[in-house]
């Protein structure tokens, strides 16, 4: 099993449908320093595919998605820039 890095950054999107964790994240993203990772907590499994979709065309990078035991993702991206 792979090392999951310590978010520097969560937001909570659980409840929200998209696009709204997405937009969350793209204002916030700015917040953490280059290279750290955000967490997006996110139930909507349009977010699970949606995320990863964001990051290409952001290029920024998505680390992992990672069930949550309550239900819905861990949905991690590093900031490229």
């Amino acid at each position: 099993m792979t090392e999951v890095t310590q978010p520097a950054l969560t937001i909570d999107a659980l409840g929200k449908k998209c696009p709204i964790p997405i937009i969350m994240l793209a204002e916030q993203i700015n917040y953490v320093p280059l290279n750290a990772v955000v967490a997006v907590l996110a139930d909507d499994p349009a977010a699970y595919t949606d995320v990863p979709a964001w990051c290409r065309l952001k290029s920024h990078r998505h680390v992992g998605s990672y069930e949550l035991p309550g239900g819905g993702w861990a949905i991690h991206v590093r900031r490229n820039y």
